[in-house]
């Protein structure tokens, strides 16, 4: 299982953003702000990101998404980030 490299959270839209890398080259970019899937139920949106904190750029090519995926609820984002996790 690939290990957590880097986390950073910050500001985004009025709402919040945690971007999570793991030492497989991947990511994930877990949203909550006003143009993200599911915000107004209080639900998260989730990108997978390929590269690391000083570069990345959303990937639409893993078995998890060729999107982003919405209106995910906090046991949702825990299986997604252990997906991500195990690529």
């Amino acid at each position: 299982m690939s290990a957590i490299t880097d986390v950073v959270v910050r500001s985004l839209h009025g709402g919040v953003q945690t971007i999570i890398f793991f030492e497989n080259g991947y990511g994930a970019s877990i949203v909550q702000h006003s143009g993200s899937y599911g915000h107004q139920d209080g639900l998260f949106e989730i990108a997978v990101l390929i590269g690391n904190k000083d570069e990345f750029d959303l990937c639409y090519t893993t078995e998890i998404t060729n999107d982003v995926l919405g209106y995910l609820n906090n046991e949702d984002v825990a299986e997604t980030i252990e997906r991500i996790r195990e690529l």
